[in-house]
């Protein structure tokens, strides 16, 4: 009787992420929450971002972004959490939230800042293509904030985040735009004169066009709109929306109710700017 053949291991899932940016933010994991350190520039982002969602959310959900938490029942993914900077808030709001990250020091900042304040996060050193390949339920929201610039195949990255997000759901994606203004201030202001990130931190050359995004996502069977800009006014301090998307901008993906059979990648013309 011949023997059976050993069973061969399960393939490894395909990853987009690319290990010098993880080691990058790696390094300063212990600073996550220092409003004055290195992620000082993330801490003053963040409040038009926390916006932006926060509206975007209740308006796909019709919910009541003035109750105390709106957003109770609902399941959320942060993809590349870091430290929590969105999760904390997002789990305050009422979400079901499961954060991110394929740095476990970053893994372990979060869910130690998150123990001290007693808020209950799933926080999981995990990349998005290992949530897809061990079936992990869908998200009725997930984040993909300030990631996709960082990863090593963009297209794949992008389908495989669309593709966990649950039928009649929503994705918001953050990002920088590839344009020679975005490349003067965000790479040369904030990085080289400025000095508000560590000189390295952003690659021009992987900066996305709201066009490519598009484009990645023809095939799935969503609806597309944006870009909505964001731009940092130096007099005031601080980020606002703005109908200018030449450096930082973000989208919206909606994923098609399984009961519509809505035509994969449309996008929704004209819904650029401040919604």
């Amino acid at each position: 009787m011949s023997a059976e053949p050993a069973p061969q291991p399960s393939p490894e899932p395909r990853s987009s992420i690319n290990a010098a940016e993880v080691a990058r933010f790696q390094a300063m994991a212990a600073d996550w929450w220092n409003p004055h350190g290195q992620f000082a520039p993330l801490h003053r982002f963040n409040p038009v971002r926390l916006d932006f969602i926060r509206d975007q959310a209740a308006a796909h959900f019709g919910r009541d972004p003035r109750t105390a938490r709106p957003f109770a029942g609902l399941r959320l993914l942060d993809i590349g959490c870091g430290g929590g900077l969105l999760s904390e808030p997002m789990r305050r709001l009422g979400f079901g939230v499961v954060g991110v990250d394929a740095g476990d020091r970053n893994i372990g900042a979060a869910r130690a800042h998150a123990e001290q304040l007693g808020l209950q996060i799933d926080y999981r050193t995990a990349t998005a293509e290992q949530l897809l390949a061990e079936g992990e339920p869908p998200f009725d929201l997930v984040l993909n904030m300030e990631v996709i610039e960082h990863v090593a195949d963009p297209g794949d990255y992008l389908r495989s985040t669309a593709r966990l997000v649950a039928p009649g759901g929503l994705m918001i994606v953050a990002t920088l735009n590839r344009t020679a203004k975005a490349f003067a201030l965000a790479v040369v202001g904030a990085e080289r004169v400025l000095r508000w990130l560590p000189a390295g931190t952003h690659d021009w050359r992987k900066f996305v066009k709201p066009e490519e995004m598009r484009g990645w996502l023809a095939s799935e069977p969503v609806t597309v709109a944006g870009p909505f800009g964001v731009v940092y006014n130096p007099l005031a301090g601080r980020w606002a929306r703005s109908a200018d998307a030449d450096v930082n901008y973000m989208m919206t993906v909606r994923r098609a109710p399984e009961a519509t059979g809505a035509v994969a990648g449309r996008s929704e013309p004209g819904l650029g700017g401040t919604p």
